[in-house]
């Protein structure tokens, strides 16, 4: 047993290896002058694509390599060892992790929550079930389930970009943003939510405020959002008390 994890140790050593070698040979710094948007449009959005699936999947080698080597030292009873890897392996699952590129930015704004996909409800109900599993309660949030939970939201924007449903998944794929501390992408969210449908039930409005307001400390525009939200959207007593007030508060002292 503990020979067969060595060897494929080796073998994982080998393609990571020679997979940074090849990053070396392909991947290099732009020179002065020379412009990372070379290639605009559509190649500058392959060239972006291929970047972030290359970190994607060296994430998930290295990952494996440290599991496998946390088996193979509980395996062969080199506990120092075994504690550096253990060490390493928390260390990276507490590290940020980005996919990079932002599905509700490269969708627009112009998309229009239109039509009722069987595919796509389905697609949403799975991911607002992985959602739920992932908050958990209270310190229990499980983040793997859901980032898994914001990808099939993403997924569903990108499949099905006329589904009724891109509102719902850029309304909660916000809050999971949020969750996150990722504001700024949260806002793009729930900004996309009131823009791909303009009757959506969410307080995206409010929440694109809220976060404005009480996170970013962006209280001039957080001060309009706030208005546009009591003008157009369906709120609760909850949030049109909290709006009203952040509004008389900020107008009182001449907010800029």
């Amino acid at each position: 047993m503990a020979r067969t994890i060595l060897t494929a140790l080796l073998i994982l050593s080998v393609v990571v290896l020679t997979g940074c070698e090849e990053s070396k040979l392909q991947l290099r710094p732009p020179r002065v002058g020379e412009s990372v948007e070379s290639g605009r449009g559509e190649t500058s959005k392959t060239q972006e694509a291929d970047l972030v699936e290359r970190v994607l999947s060296s994430r998930t080698a290295y990952r494996d390599g440290l599991e496998a080597i946390v088996a193979y030292y509980t395996e062969t009873g080199d506990y120092m060892k075994l504690k550096w890897a253990q060490k390493e392996l928390n260390a990276l699952s507490g590290m940020p992790q980005y996919n990079y590129i932002v599905e509700a930015g490269l969708a627009g704004a112009d998309l229009k929550a239109s039509e009722s996909i069987a595919e796509a409800d389905d697609l949403y109900n799975y991911a607002v079930l992985l959602e739920k599993q992932g908050k958990g309660f209270l310190l229990l949030r499980d983040e793997n389930i859901m980032r898994l939970a914001l990808d099939k939201y993403n997924q569903l924007i990108r499949k099905y970009p006329t589904s009724d449903k891109i509102d719902d998944a850029a309304f909660r794929a916000g809050g999971i943003h949020e969750a996150f501390q990722d504001y700024a992408i949260a806002i793009m969210y729930y900004k996309r939510t009131y823009q791909w449908d303009p009757q959506s039930e969410h307080p995206a409005m409010f929440k694109e405020a809220y976060v404005l307001d009480r996170k970013l400390h962006r209280r001039a525009e957080a001060l309009e959002v706030y208005k546009e939200a009591l003008k157009n959207e369906n709120l609760s007593f909850n949030y049109r008390n909290f709006a009203e007030e952040r509004i008389a508060e900020f107008t009182k002292s001449d907010v800029k």
